[in-house]
């Protein structure tokens, strides 16, 4: 038996996050992924989509996502090729003590020591993480696992031909994204969705305005209706982009005496630890289903075996949606304030009002800064060419507790961008 300090399952965001950083600090660590390294983001998600986003055509985007992700999952194998890091291509799930009839690769508790087996050769740890991420969460309606129109986002990316008419299923970050995209290239877009505006996670306001803006460019969206017939629906290819949800199947938890939440996520404490020795981050942990918590999480995970400390701050996690314009948020909306009584003013600026936004062509935007009385600052909704770097920029001031008037003294760059954030603080 191979003793090693730390065994992770999954080399997603998270697991080749939590490898890289422990074997730099001196741990032998063992990962077993039993797909392509790097995950969803890199395989089927953040990095094909925005590859997608950032091309001109179809046949376009197909082509620069078969050079982008081999080369990004190329450096995540290159990451995994440290002398610390022994990388198992196997699939990996716990079983209870005693003989295992499992294949070729299992993890099994023996008592409380965590034991691997893969092939011939067993591997022990005093710690595990488990990083598997997610997939796609169907709705459960009549045809939406045999109609072959229906698709998720992995199987839309596998798309060889533009489809005439798309119909999304779901105002989420999946759907609005590929909304957006598939509109660009040309296809007729109709867009279903349950709740009454789309991006529930974003400013009421902004995602109304980003919502018009994309009716204005062609694509319909049918708000506040339930799908509940397939056949119903006349298009060509349908994408169920109803969400995700962690991918635990096969793991055999019930060995380690851990019952799933209601969403069917390895619930942890702060520290990502859900048991003796074992913790859960990223996806599979259901807090906040996103690669940079996940790589975050990972940090603080390992952290904890180090017996370290760290000062993330894990109540501010800027968020993205890469439509066109793009929009990003960090912190509470301004209905959530209300909604908890917390006082706030809000600070509005408008990206016609920018001369770079001008100069740019991209006029259609807005920020709203979220401010406390007492100049604390509480967030920040926007969307707008390139959003997501103007509210990263007041994700990093949240997390150095800046207030309003020392953003107002901060001397930005003219012109760019930014300056619609300075503009709001004025």
């Amino acid at each position: 038996m191979t003793t090693t300090d730390l065994i992770i399952i999954g080399a997603g965001p998270g697991g080749y996050r939590a490898a890289e950083y422990a074997a730099k600090q001196g741990l032998k660590v063992v990962i077993f992924e039993d797909s392509e390294v790097g995950g969803t983001c890199l395989n089927v998600g953040c990095i094909p989509t925005k590859t997608y986003v950032h091309s001109a055509s179809f046949a376009e985007a197909r082509e620069r996502m078969s050079q982008v992700v081999p080369q990004l999952r190329s450096g995540v194998e290159g990451i995994l090729s440290h002398p610390n890091i022994t990388l198992v291509r196997e699939k990996a799930s716990f079983e209870n003590h005693g003989d295992c009839p499992c294949d070729s690769s299992v993890a099994k508790i023996m008592g409380t020591v965590p034991v691997i087996l893969a092939g011939e050769e067993t591997f022990t740890a005093p710690n595990i993480i488990i990083a598997t991420g997610s997939e796609t969460k169907w709705l459960p309606i009549e045809g939406a696992r045999t109609d072959p129109r229906v698709v998720d986002s992995t199987g839309l990316l596998n798309l060889e031909t533009l489809p005439k008419r798309l119909t999304i299923i779901g105002a989420g970050v999946i759907g609005m994204e590929f909304a957006s995209v598939f509109n660009r290239f040309g296809s007729e877009v109709t867009v279903i969705e349950y709740l009454k505006e789309c991006l529930p996670a974003l400013d009421s306001d902004i995602a109304k305005r980003l919502r018009k803006t994309l009716e204005k460019r062609g694509i319909t969206f049918k708000m506040k209706t339930a799908v509940q017939n397939l056949a119903a629906i006349d298009a060509d290819v349908i994408l169920m982009a109803t969400g995700r949800k962690p991918r635990t199947e096969g793991l055999n938890l019930d060995a380690l005496g851990i019952t799933l939440t209601p969403q069917g996520a390895i619930p942890v404490d702060e520290n990502y630890r859900a048991g003796n020795g074992i913790y859960a981050i990223g996806d599979a942990n259901g807090k906040q289903m996103l690669a940079h918590a996940a790589e975050m999480q990972a940090v603080r995970a390992v952290n904890q075996i180090l017996s370290k400390t760290d000062a993330i701050r894990f109540d501010i996690m800027p968020a993205a949606i890469f439509t066109e314009p793009e929009a990003a948020c960090v912190g509470p909306t301004e209905d959530q304030l209300k909604e908890q009584g917390i006082p706030y003013v809000c600070k509005k600026s408008f990206w016609r009002a920018n001369g770079k936004a001008l100069a740019m062509n991209e006029s259609e935007g807005l920020l709203k800064l979220f401010v406390s009385p007492d100049d604390v600052i509480l967030g920040c909704h926007a969307y707008g060419a390139h959003a997501a770097d103007i509210v990263q920029e007041v994700s990093v001031l949240m997390c150095k507790h800046t207030t309003l008037s020392e953003l107002s003294d901060m001397v930005h760059i003219h012109p760019t961008l930014s300056e619609i954030l300075k503009s709001a603080a004025e």
